[in-house]
């Protein structure tokens, strides 16, 4: 099982942020990303919105950083940590798009990009760049399946039902020979198009019996990345016994991977969390 962060600083919504980092930006979450690379953790991540309705933003949050923009500067921080979307959403992205830009950070950071994929679900998004809203489920299966025949290609070729092409050059591309498509989603499609078009799963909102009751039902390919989250900050200074618990209870429902966070007041008190938590882990193991 391996530790993951869940980005601070980068997105504010409601309930699952701390105070500090309302004035918080990114010479702070680069020292994290630093901590979290010296520890030798595996990933941080960063999510994908446009804009967001106002009314929406109260339950959801308005703040979301750009995942290039972030990346592209965390990746000159950093050495080995993974740097993984928590999501893409891939209708809103022609796949040669993602296979260019995404391709160019796999190709700055060293082969280091971990591409969370999702589908979607705002509408009020969608329409407000012209993405198509109705069908688009269909639509990203024939996406990922385009994507994942143009990743580090140089002339990638695909025909399929909603994305056509061939005889175009792509360069730079991504490094890695299969970057890790990892597939976010709450219900059982998502898991089933993360087994038969992704490499792993990242679920979200879901209690843990259930998420490991949907693993249980379906059969999981060799070498697939399964991505649980504790549920809520973990505190390894203030209880040890606590966040090894949960560390374990994430770990039995089938986790590989834990994407989690800490609670902190502070950047400096961030990293002492996260030095205190790769203790814990390691005692795990």
């Amino acid at each position: 099982m391996q530790i993951g962060i869940t980005s601070p600083v980068l997105t504010a919504n409601p309930g699952a942020h701390a105070a500090w980092e309302a004035d918080a930006g990114i010479e702070e979450l680069a020292r994290i990303a630093r901590t979290a690379d010296a520890l030798g953790l595996h990933h941080l991540t960063c999510s994908e919105h446009v804009a967001v309705p106002v009314e929406i933003a109260e339950q959801r949050g308005a703040t979301y950083w750009d995942p290039l923009a972030t990346f592209g500067y965390l990746a000159a921080q950093t050495t080995q940590l993974r740097l993984m979307t928590q999501v893409v959403v891939i209708g809103y992205h022609h796949p040669l798009e993602i296979a260019k830009r995404y391709g160019t950070l796999d190709r700055i950071s060293n082969g280091r990009l971990v591409l969370g994929i999702g589908v979607g679900s705002l509408q009020e998004e969608f329409e407000l760049i012209g993405a198509t809203f109705e069908g688009r489920g269909a639509i990203a299966d024939d996406a990922l399946a385009a994507l994942r025949a143009s990743l580090g290609r140089s002339q990638p070729e695909y025909h399929g039902t909603h994305f056509d092409f061939s005889g175009f050059v792509v360069e730079p591309h991504a490094v890695q020979e299969r970057v890790p498509l990892i597939i976010g989603g709450r219900t059982a499609r998502s898991l089933r198009r993360a087994i038969e078009l992704g490499d792993g799963w990242v679920p979200f909102g879901l209690p843990l019996e259930a998420l490991s009751a949907m693993l249980a039902s379906r059969e999981l390919p060799e070498g697939f990345e399964v991505y649980f989250s504790p549920g809520r900050m973990l505190d390894p200074l203030g209880d040890a016994e606590d966040t090894a618990r949960r560390l374990r209870q994430v770990r039995e429902a089938g986790a590989t991977v834990v994407s989690t966070t800490v609670d902190a007041t502070s950047a400096e008190h961030y990293c002492e969390q996260l030095e205190a938590l790769a203790a814990i882990a390691a005692q795990i193991d």
